[in-house]
């Protein structure tokens, strides 16, 4: 262990809980990360729609009551299709032969590019009942994301889940539990990368900044799909770099695999994030190219430049 390695500080998974009777109500970090950022994102794309000099000569593609229908889609897609991943993913087996836990989402297992998937069925739909612009509508919620990925990640490092493999960096953190302190060929307390808060500086505040920054200052929405575009190269990368110092997959990772390869070649290999990740820089890749090799828009100059949300 490294004499610099932090203790992980003394918190739990819930924010408080009330004991009714021999029923226990509990608000979880995890549960408070997913709801303040379905209502921050909520409210910066209202506040890019409130802005018409943002967009193209069409201007934004939903009106700023619809957005709340517009949540509702999205909450079911990201819950179903995180869900779904996960079984489908990375414990095909398990599930196929306890089918009854699928639904169990409070025991755990959620997939981010599993919701991804999901909010991109939803988004179809959506765009489908109420013929909206697909890419304009996929560009707004490319703005938002970045909150709740990192929201979502301090939440994983609340609850000590998902943690890195050991290090002896200084900021190294000593994560509670057995499962974290199984550490081979370490003497004494194992410390680890916390690579939940890796993915919550690059897939959150980093890339969430750039795609404000592109939306404000580039007029990115007034160029469908580059925003998009954008988040999808941005995740994909931060994430695949991000699986170099996370812990491997348990269902993965074996005596011949303890780097926990999904595709192994050799002493090489991709981790089912990085493969994940792989189709969705090339999409993405493929998006901005198309977006920046189109004609030049004409921009909405029309209404004020910061309006009140």
């Amino acid at each position: 262990m490294t004499p610099l390695a932090l203790l992980f500080p003394e918190i739990g998974p819930d924010i408080f809980s009330i004991q009714v009777g021999s029923f226990t109500f509990a608000l979880r970090w995890y549960a408070m990360a997913y709801i303040t950022g379905i209502l921050l994102g909520w409210w910066l794309c209202r506040r890019a729609v409130l802005t018409p000099r943002l967009w193209g000569a069409d201007g934004p593609p939903l009106a700023p009551a619809r957005l709340e229908d517009l949540a509702t889609w999205i909450v079911l897609g990201v819950i179903l299709g995180g869900r779904l991943g996960f079984v489908l993913f990375y414990q095909p087996t398990y599930y196929l032969l306890n089918p009854a836990e699928i639904l169990m989402v409070w025991q755990g297992g959620m997939s981010f590019h599993g919701g991804m998937l999901g909010v991109a069925a939803a988004l179809v739909l959506f765009h489908l009942r109420h013929r909206v612009p697909l890419l304009p509508l996929s560009d707004l919620l490319a703005l938002a994301t970045p909150i709740g990925l990192f929201l979502g990640r301090l939440a994983n490092f609340v609850n000590a889940e998902l943690w890195g493999r050991p290090t002896d960096l200084p900021w190294a953190v000593i994560f509670p539990g057995a499962a974290a302190q199984d550490c081979a060929g370490v003497v004494g307390l194992c410390a680890r990368h916390p690579s939940q808060l890796y993915e919550a500086l690059l897939e959150g505040a980093l890339l969430g900044a750039v795609l404000v920054w592109l939306a404000w200052r580039r007029g990115a929405f007034a160029r469908p799909g580059l925003l998009t575009g954008a988040f999808l190269m941005g995740y994909g990368t931060a994430r695949a770099l991000v699986e170099l110092v996370r812990q491997p997959d348990a269902q993965f990772a074996g005596p011949g695999n303890p780097l926990g390869y999904a595709l192994q070649l050799g002493q090489a290999g991709l981790t089912m994030g990085q493969i994940l990740s792989l189709p969705m820089i090339a999409a993405g890749l493929w998006l901005v190219l198309r977006a920046v090799r189109g004609p030049r828009p004409q921009r909405n100059r029309a209404g004020p430049d910061l309006p009140r949300a």
